[in-house]
């Protein structure tokens, strides 16, 4: 009866295979033309599958009859010790013969990554979208850097000095070719929120300070590229960045305004203080610095705007700093108001070389520096590699890493103070054409011409005009808190997530609140603690086997699944190890006492008599999870209950092996495929209770005739169908 229905299914399936390719093979029907046999096809082609998807029920439905039978499984080869040996090299000497294999070019490139772009410039191509993009860029680093500095507690020199050597320092051992390194605003306000507690902004120390944290946040992320560790930053969630940078550009925005307002207000990085500041001191407001703000405000968002919707004007979104500068220098010079501080003097020529100072004071540093490296990861990588995706090119984080350390120590015996990557600038770098680092070193020879020839035209800049992008100096603070306050994201993740939500919402407020530092503190604690949550305690499915299939998926996911009586399938959707093994015995609890919402199947029994867990999803397992199901396993078998092993990989498997629970569960209790271990509990089932059918016992019935158990069939099958539910469901 078997080989009969099998020889009908391949039959059938031979058939509906001749009509499904075309009609072309050595089957000749003969009579109607092509068109005709197209209609054919057409109108046989549904009946034709049912027909086979009906026979290969029978099959199944035959073989699940027939009594007692061999079950075909694939065969779990079970490992050995010789099979399995690890490479005996340990990984220092794998790690020292790579280097030797290593050629004098990538040697080369491993130091030198600018030799990587250098070797295959095309100078026909490039050039110019270089030299352009790197004018641009350098045009509006030009008052940014001095806006930064002054941001940052610094004479604004001390910005112009920060975007020349490690600019060029960079495009040599950087990898990354549109990054536009300097001084950022983020980092200017971490520098003088630390420095403002140790020293005045007025002292010669506070500049030594912020020299030699450039030096400490160089040697922190050159170290933490050579060995390797930008891993570590991942742990932050995204969510967790933008409320930082939201919260940040408030304070950034609110600490600067005493040069929009004319008043001096309070140095703080909390919001309370800052705005009981502007509120006392709102009887000293005066009219000109604002009015002259407020312009070059709408001045800024025009040119911001316009250069962003039209390709063709896109050059006035790096012309806006510049622009403010011009006019707010020309307003001066006409009017002479005496409500509007000036720069004053800029020290003409380049930065000599000096060895940073003040040791001494480098363990108050740490912190900080950590937090400006941390900052520099979750910046400066990120818009890397998002920019190298663009251009096609692969970028290593860890070598990133080295390259802007490498910038900040050199930059450090220069007189910079710490630098990093640019979100705004780099943007500006990429629609302006840059192809190489090229950009870069123009960038740093704009900069070496504005520090030679440019420094006497900056004596009578005001203040006011003098922040660009993100919330630094009076009126241009206002544009940047609009393109850094993160509002749109917070929408995003209501809808989208409300952990990262709440993620969001309480790291901009604990660093409105209470500063930078804590605000950091709290987003990543919060975040860590999100990561250890998720770890210890997994996601575990039921499955349950889709109709006229061998796949098995969840049953909350897949409706229609069908679980077989006296079986659970389990699948565990992530490693198993010490912190999660209590959860995950908790959840197998569970399974065994009730498993609702499930089509139930199979013998009418009672209890559950085996569990199979599904662990192609575990990538690895401890000694304390193979503890866990020792112990599982002795608590099942007081029960009569057998774990099943199923699809497990190579490194679980030999985990397993060398534990000794293979042998203690039983090595033909563990299946390659999760189909072959439910068909053979099935048999064991049948035969605990007595299930089994002689053929001698069978009582005749009513034959059907072969068509009509083809149409019964189909019938069936065709009433399932698959759906998938909504996340929240799963």
């Amino acid at each position: 009866m078997r080989w009969s229905i099998s020889w009908v299914s391949s039959s059938v399936s031979n058939f509906l295979f001749f009509f499904s390719s075309g009609g072309e093979g050595s089957l000749n029907l003969g009579g109607p033309p092509p068109s005709r046999c197209r209609t054919l096809r057409f109108y046989l082609s549904q009946p034709l599958m049912e027909i086979s998807y009906a026979t290969s029920s029978i099959v199944d439905a035959v073989s699940d009859a027939s009594g007692e039978r061999p079950v075909k499984v694939l065969p779990l080869l079970h490992p050995s010790l010789s099979s399995f040996r690890r490479p005996s090299a340990p990984f220092l000497s794998r790690w020292v013969s790579r280097l030797r294999e290593m050629s004098s070019l990538e040697w080369m490139e491993l130091f030198l990554p600018c030799t990587r772009w250098i070797r295959t410039y095309n100078w026909r191509e490039f050039l110019q979208a270089d030299l352009m993009a790197g004018v641009t860029v350098g045009i509006m680093l030009v008052p940014q850097a001095m806006s930064y500095a002054k941001l940052a507690g610094l004479h604004p020199i001390y910005g112009l000095y920060s975007s020349f050597v490690p600019i060029f320092v960079y495009s040599i051992f950087g990898s990354s070719r549109q990054l536009a390194i300097g001084p950022v605003a983020l980092v200017s306000l971490l520098v003088s929120n630390v420095l403002s507690k140790i020293v005045d902004s007025s002292d010669k120390l506070y500049t030594e300070l912020a020299i030699l944290l450039a030096f400490m946040v160089g040697v922190l992320e050159c170290l933490m590229g050579l060995f390797r560790l930008g891993w570590l930053i991942r742990f932050i969630s995204h969510s967790v960045i933008s409320g930082f940078t939201t919260a940040s550009a408030i304070v950034i925005a609110l600490s600067q305004a005493k040069y929009f307002l004319g008043y001096n207000i309070e140095r703080s990085s909390k919001i309370v203080p800052l705005i009981r500041s502007i509120i006392a001191g709102a009887s000293d407001f005066k009219w000109p610095p604002f009015v002259m703000g407020s312009f070059i405000l709408g001045i800024l968002l025009l040119m911001k705007e316009l250069g962003k919707t039209k390709k063709n004007l896109r050059m006035l979104r790096a012309a806006g700093p510049l622009t403010a500068v011009l006019l707010g220098t020309s307003f001066v010079k006409i009017f002479h108001p005496s409500s509007i501080s000036l720069v004053g003097d800029v020290p003409q020529g380049l930065p000599k070389f000096s060895v940073p100072r003040e040791f001494q004071h480098a363990k108050s540093l740490i912190s900080t520096a950590v937090l400006i490296t941390g900052v520099a990861i979750m910046e400066s990588v990120g818009i890397a590699k998002a920019l190298a995706a663009k251009h096609g090119y692969e970028l290593d984080s860890n070598q990133e890493l080295f390259g802007l350390g490498v910038a900040n120590i050199c930059g450090s015996f220069f007189y910079s103070y710490p630098t990093t990557g640019s979100f705004s600038r780099s943007a500006v770098n990429h629609e302006s054409g840059a192809k190489t680092g090229l950009s870069g070193i123009t960038m740093g020879i704009i900069m070496g011409c504005a520090l030679l020839f440019m420094t006497p035209l900056f004596r009578d800049i005001p203040q006011i005009c003098m922040n660009l992008f993100q919330c630094v100096l009076a009126a241009i603070v206002v544009s940047a808190v609009m393109g850094l306050v993160e509002h749109k994201e917070a929408f995003f993740l209501w809808r989208v997530d409300k952990r990262d939500f709440f993620l969001w919402i309480v790291t901009c407020f604990t660093t409105l609140m209470f500063g930078i530092e804590i605000g950091v503190l709290v987003g990543v604690a919060f975040s860590l603690a999100f990561v250890i949550h998720e770890s210890a305690n997994p996601h575990v499915a039921v499955l349950g086997r889709l109709p006229g299939t061998t796949v098995y998926r969840n049953i909350l996911q897949y409706p229609e699944a069908y679980t077989y009586n006296g079986i659970v399938v389990v699948r565990v959707d992530a490693p198993i190890y010490f912190a999660n093994t209590s959860y995950i015995k908790e959840r197998l609890r569970e399974y065994e006492v009730d498993i609702s919402g499930s089509i139930k199947r199979g013998p009418d029994v009672e209890r559950i008599h085996f569990v199979i867990i599904e662990m192609s999803p575990v990538t690895y397992v401890d000694s304390s999870a193979i503890q866990a199901l020792k112990e599982l396993h002795q608590e099942y078998k007081s029960r009569g209950i057998q774990i099943i092993i199923a699809n497990p990989n190579r490194e679980v498997h030999l985990s397993l092996f060398k534990s000794g629970l293979l042998d203690i569960l039983g090595k033909e209790w563990c299946f390659v495929r999760v189909h072959d271990a439910v068909q053979v509990c099935l048999q064991r089932v049948q035969k605990l209770h007595g299930l089994v059918r002689n053929n001698s016992d069978q009582t005749p019935r009513k034959q059907l005739s072969f068509l009509q158990s083809l149409w019964k069939q189909g019938e069936e099958a065709n009433s399932y169908t698959e759906p998938l539910l909504s996340e929240k469901d799963v």
